[in-house]
């Protein structure tokens, strides 16, 4: 993305030509102003089969300018911490207008698969672009007549493009459609105040179309330019829902030091917090910016419903043995477990008696464990993981990474809160379970490691 004004690491010259694989984005429910139908169930609003990109989403993201092949996308779905990711899909003055991996199957796969869209448009360059190559193409017009009028209409009509090629992928309105504006001389008048007027344009054309705008720039220029406006000039120019900040501080959090911590938050940043480089996940080498993405409402789950009218909890730091004669709080989250599976029909007490015990038989008969009526840990392992397998890592925001979480926890693995949020210490304990069992310790929940889990293997 952007050479930055210094302070700033420079971008290696060939950075919009990279012809690397990228990687594309899953997305929960971002809102929809005003289009499409919302499946609460679900928690995801879909538009012909396809959701709502971003979303609701925290965690790791990258760029990078051309989509990549579908080998390369599955293989960092199971092998990168990375569920966002940039991908340009318009403007005249991209690196990458050869796209032969975009297409509506390839869009509505990585969607289906997990990824998060961030759909990226490169077209008119501030008229005072510090980049050499930009000066060659068409820039946005600095004549102040009528109010900047000529860059007003270049930014509806960039948008206008995009709406069009965003629907032609499948890119469901209610998306987020980033503009991205390279760094300028924001001290040159003319050129700062048409920038301004092209992206506040830019926004509300977006609007009437039915998608959301997003803008993507340098931390000391456009940024610092839209936050200035923002303050100082309230009302003046429609302002992006959505902020993509480029600033090389190494830190993944969506904080700069460029502007206050006030405007577009919380959930409305994301932070390109590191240059171009290569990583290689999954056996695919991608040369890559790294990014902190926080939007919509984030990767939150709603309250974890009370469990056998209030008299037990599912979560805890540890699950113990038990077996007949045991008492207290892990007894009553035994006892209602075995009541959801309709095996046990008595008062939730916490007291461990014969019938428990016939219980916990008869589910152990029917999961094909060794007969007996006690629970181990390996034993609460299969309970507390049974479900289904979904592939999880960072990010990740639902009742299966609760299920995670407590089982990693009968395992013995990091007395992790049951949060339903796959967030750091989670991702520390799955990486050290991997590891334990000859499994690459990638930090992603793949159906391998959930087989080991459902098995009880400690």
């Amino acid at each position: 993305m952007p050479r930055r004004l210094v302070p700033r690491p420079r971008r290696s010259p060939g950075r919009r030509a990279r012809w690397a694989v990228s990687a594309a984005v899953l997305a929960l429910v971002a809102g929809l102003l005003g289009t499409g139908a919302e499946t609460a169930a679900s928690g995801r609003t879909q538009v012909a089969g396809n959701v709502v990109t971003p979303g609701n989403f925290t965690g790791y993201g990258f760029d990078q300018c051309t989509a990549p092949s579908q080998k390369a996308m599955d293989a960092w779905l199971t092998g990168s911490p990375f569920w966002a990711v940039g991908i340009y899909i318009s403007g005249d003055s991209r690196g990458c207008t050869s796209q032969p991996n975009l297409t509506p199957t390839w869009v509505s796969t990585q969607l289906a698969n997990g990824w998060r869209l961030l759909p990226i448009t490169l077209g008119p360059q501030a008229w005072c672009t510090t980049r050499a190559r930009y000066l060659h193409q068409v820039r946005i017009n600095p004549s102040r007549t009528s109010s900047y009028a000529a860059a007003r209409t270049q930014g509806r009509a960039e948008a206008v493009k995009t709406r069009g090629v965003a629907q032609s992928l499948g890119i469901a309105p209610g998306s987020t459609l980033w503009y991205d504006l390279e760094a300028f001389d924001t001290s040159k008048t003319d050129c700062r105040e048409s920038a301004l007027s092209f992206l506040s344009a830019w926004t509300n054309k977006l609007h009437s179309l039915g998608y959301r705008s997003g803008a993507y720039s340098s931390a000391a220029s456009g940024i610092r330019m839209l936050d200035s406006a923002r303050a100082t000039r309230p009302g003046r120019y429609a302002m992006p829902d959505q902020l993509w900040i480029a600033d090389w501080n190494g830190r993944a959090d969506v904080n700069t030091s460029y502007i206050p911590a006030t405007g577009w938050m919380p959930h409305r940043r994301v932070h390109q917090y590191r240059g171009g480089h290569n990583e290689k996940h999954g056996g695919v080498t991608i040369n890559i910016d790294s990014d902190w993405v926080d939007l919509g409402n984030g990767s939150t789950i709603a309250s974890e419903p009370r469990h056998c009218h209030g008299a037990a909890t599912y979560n805890s730091g540890s699950y113990g043995s038990l077996k007949i004669g045991s008492t207290g709080s892990l007894v009553k989250t035994l006892q209602c477990q075995l009541a959801v599976r309709g095996l046990y029909k008595a008062t939730i007490d916490g007291r461990y008696d014969a019938g428990v015990g016939s219980a916990v038989a008869r589910w152990r008969a029917r999961r094909g464990l060794p007969a007996g009526t006690t629970m181990s840990p390996s034993s609460w392992m299969v309970m507390l993981s049974q479900g289904a397998a979904p592939l999880m890592k960072y990010g990740a925001a639902s009742t299966a990474v609760r299920r995670l979480q407590r089982t990693l926890n009968a395992a013995d693995r990091a007395n992790l809160p049951v949060t339903g949020v796959f967030e750091g210490r989670t991702t520390t304990a799955v990486k050290a379970y991997q590891k334990d069992h000859s499994l690459a310790a990638t930090g992603v929940v793949t159906t391998g490691m959930w087989q080991l889990l459902q098995r009880g293997v400690r």
